[in-house]
Parts: structure tokens; C-alpha cells; sequence
């Protein structure tokens, strides 16, 4: 095989790792496959010379992606002020025996770590972009500060800086560790309490200060507003479910955290992540859009 041969299958080898830094960047596992579909369609429009040239595709890749994420994040500021009601990343599926090649689903290409966690997924959104990029790529992926430099157009110490900033946001948002087994049983627990519409069990096991966002993006019914206090958040639970008769409740892994899935009519509604410290849940991210939803009808 030759050089433009062996080029070509290190690019291509890329995508797996190019679709979970462009989704860390971005949020949006859509927005991240069309950033990586645009990164090699400009590796492939490069004469074979130019190919030659580049002594890592995967490096020449990742800047592109990087920089074309960059642009995005630019734009989506805008964007999302348009956008209906509060805006959440979109949920990822367990992808436990399913193919990962080329031509996978991008959800199922995504390393499920604390780095796709929900939490740390809406911590990355009150950044700026350039503090997201610069984050994402060198606390996350390990790139260092003189390669950040080129996507950013900054300098190494400046890229440094930005990620140093981006880190105490994370540190300041950060909740005490939970055991995976404790969160899974607390998540449970609300299921049960979700099901029977036990208000009283529901406040129990929400923490007094717990916040619930829904995001419907003006296409499913979905709380305008976080909704705060756990009365309220177990009230308004109690209103879902009896609004929706026949809704199946699942439980799911949901960005490599325990998850619930609600289901109606054998189509997924609703994904809630949730944050647990102790016993009690102090977060939940409820995304009902069904455009975000889409890797969870292919299951």
C-alpha cells in the first residue's frame, strides 16, 4: 500500500476519537458528527501531495475539527438565545455491545466517562468558547498548550490561562462523589416514587435545594424555567405522570450515569439525568425534545 493509501486509513481511524472531542466541545452529538463530516471533507479536498505532506492526519484533524467547534460555539451563543425554555446537552445512550466502526452510530463511539456526565456537560456550557476549547483538549484529551495554540490563535500561556479558568468553574460547580451503586439505588427509589405519584416519598428523596431543568425546545411540553425546591419539583413529577397515563419508566444509563427513560406508546418521551450527593438528589436534567432524542429511538 502506499503513502496516500496508509494517509487515508490513519484519517478514517480518527473519527472515533474526533466525534468525542468535537461532542465534548459541542453539547450537541449532531453538531458534533456535522464538525467532524466537515473536518474530512476538507482532508479529502486537499490535493494527495498536500496529504503527503501532513505528518499526522489525526493531529491536522483535530485542529480542524477544533477550530470548526470553535466557530460553532461562536454561533450557538446566539442561537440558543432564540432557543425555547433552557437549553441542555443532548443525552447519550449506553452503547454496551454495539459495533463501533466506521460507519457506527456516533453514539456509539463516545467513551462514557465523568466527562460526558451531565453535570460537567452543563458546567462546559457557562464557558466561553475559547475556555471550553482550551479545556476540553488539553484537562480532557491531554493536547498540550502549543497545539491549543494553533486552533485558538492565541498564545501557549494565554491557552493556559483560559484552561486554568475553565478549571476553577468546574471545581466551584463540582459535588461531592457519590458511589455509582448509591446513585443507581437512589434513582430507583424516585422511579418508584415517580410511578405511584407518592409526593411525600418524592421530597424525600430530593434534597431542599434541588433543582429541576426541563428542556422541550418549544416542541414538548417542558417547564419554561428550572423549577426549584423539592416540593415543587415533587409535584410537578406527580402532574407528568398524571398527565401521561400508560408512561413506562426505565431504568437507563444516560451519559455513562444512572438514568431514567420514559416511554409512551413504545416511543422514548423523555431522558432525566440526575446529580445525587448522599441520599438525595440535588440536580435533574429532564430533556424532552425530540430532536435530541433521536439516538434513543434506535435502540
Amino acid at each position: 500500500m502506499g503513502t496516500a493509501g496508509a494517509d487515508a486509513d490513519a484519517a478514517v481511524g480518527e473519527r472515533r476519537q474526533l466525534i468525542n472531542v468535537a461532542y465534548r466541545l459541542l453539547g450537541s452529538l449532531a453538531e458534533a458528527e456535522d464538525a467532524v463530516q466537515e473536518a474530512y471533507a476538507r482532508w479529502y479536498a486537499l490535493p494527495p501531495e498536500r496529504q503527503d505532506g501532513i505528518a499526522s492526519p489525526g493531529a491536522w484533524l483535530t485542529t480542524v475539527t477544533g477550530r470548526i467547534c470553535l466557530d460553532v460555539l461562536g454561533s450557538a451563543r446566539a442561537r440558543r438565545e432564540r432557543y425555547v425554555g433552557a437549553w441542555l446537552p443532548e443525552p447519550l445512550p449506553d452503547h454496551a455491545g454495539r459495533e463501533n466502526g466506521p460507519g457506527a452510530d456516533p453514539a456509539d463511539q463516545m467513551v462514557l466517562d465523568e466527562s460526558v456526565s451531565m453535570a460537567f456537560l452543563v458546567v462546559l456550557e457557562s464557558m466561553t468558547p475559547a475556555e471550553r476549547v482550551a479545556f476540553v483538549l488539553h484537562d480532557v484529551f491531554r493536547y498540550p498548550f502549543a497545539e491549543i495554540a494553533g486552533i485558538l490563535g492565541r498564545t501557549p500561556a494565554a491557552c493556559k490561562q483560559l484552561a486554568a479558568s475553565a478549571r476553577r468553574r468546574v471545581r466551584a460547580a463540582r459535588a461531592p462523589a457519590t458511589a455509582q451503586a448509591v446513585r443507581a439505588d437512589v434513582v430507583r427509589q424516585v422511579k418508584e416514587a415517580w410511578q405511584t405519584r407518592d409526593i411525600a416519598a418524592l421530597v424525600d428523596l430530593l434534597d431542599p435545594a434541588a433543582v429541576m431543568t426541563a428542556d422541550g425546545g418549544g416542541v414538548a411540553g417542558a417547564a419554561l424555567r428550572p423549577v426549584e425546591g423539592a416540593a415543587r419539583i415533587a409535584r410537578y413529577m406527580a402532574a407528568m405522570a398524571e398527565r401521561a397515563p400508560g408512561l413506562e419508566l426505565l431504568e437507563r444509563s444516560v451519559n455513562g450515569a444512572p438514568g431514567l427513560v420514559a416511554r409512551r406508546d413504545g416511543a422514548v418521551a423523555t431522558v432525566a439525568a440526575f446529580e445525587v450527593a448522599g441520599n438525595r438528589v440535588t440536580r435533574i436534567w429532564a430533556v424532552r425534545n425530540p430532536e435530541k432524542l433521536r439516538p434513543w429511538g434506535r435502540r
